[in-house]
């Protein structure tokens, strides 16, 4: 039994991007783990970094919401994060989500030595999904680009191996048959890295 902490960010309750929310807690609880959800726009999660967010950081400390959220990534095992890609990146409440959770003293430090991961041990499998195709975005290098800005800018950075980073593509213009067959792979996804995790 694996703790999986599942961070959805997409506001629209009837979008495909929470049908794989859907399909994948339905999945997780199907296989017995333990789950903890955070739809960060049904919890109206503030992304705004404040003054004290950023005096807490550099005491190694957190309070509030940010505590709260803390503790979770820490229960956590992986994180399986599920989001649209918006201007070719984050939206902006997972980035705020990011900014302010991952802080210093948390998520990594630094001192003499050098950088020091602090959530090295835990993993993350990430379902992005976009409009536009897988062609387009790899004729054009974008793949490329998120894996530094994303897999490795921001995860790796702290210590957080991930697992997979699966993209569904032209999501708003693909016929439901596809839709269903992509619902399937979130399965998959989770079969295979979590559940053998």
């Amino acid at each position: 039994m694996t703790n999986v902490l599942v961070i959805s960010a997409h506001p629209n309750s009837d979008s495909f991007n929470h049908g794989v929310l859907d399909e994948a807690v339905s999945e997780l609880q199907s296989l017995g783990h333990e789950i903890q959800i955070r739809d960060l726009y049904s919890l109206q999660f503030d992304p705004v970094m404040t003054v004290e967010d950023l005096a807490n950081s550099k005491e190694g400390t957190a309070r509030g919401d940010v505590l709260a959220e803390q503790e979770l990534v820490l229960w956590a095992d992986i994180l399986l994060i599920i989001y649209p890609l918006w201007w070719a990146g984050l939206p902006a409440l997972l980035k705020g989500y990011i900014d302010r959770v991952f802080s210093y003293g948390f998520a990594y430090s630094m001192d003499d030595n050098g950088l020091h991961k602090l959530l090295t041990g835990k993993k993350a499998l990430m379902v992005t999904t976009m409009g536009n195709s897988e062609a387009h975005y790899r004729q054009v290098g974008m793949f490329e680009a998120l894996e530094k800005t994303i897999d490795e800018g921001i995860f790796n950075f702290v210590g957080i191996q991930v697992l997979e980073h699966r993209y569904f593509e032209s999501v708003p213009t693909v016929d439901d048959t596809t839709r269903a067959n992509m619902l399937e792979h979130v399965k998959e996804l989770i079969r295979t890295h979590i559940t053998s995790s």
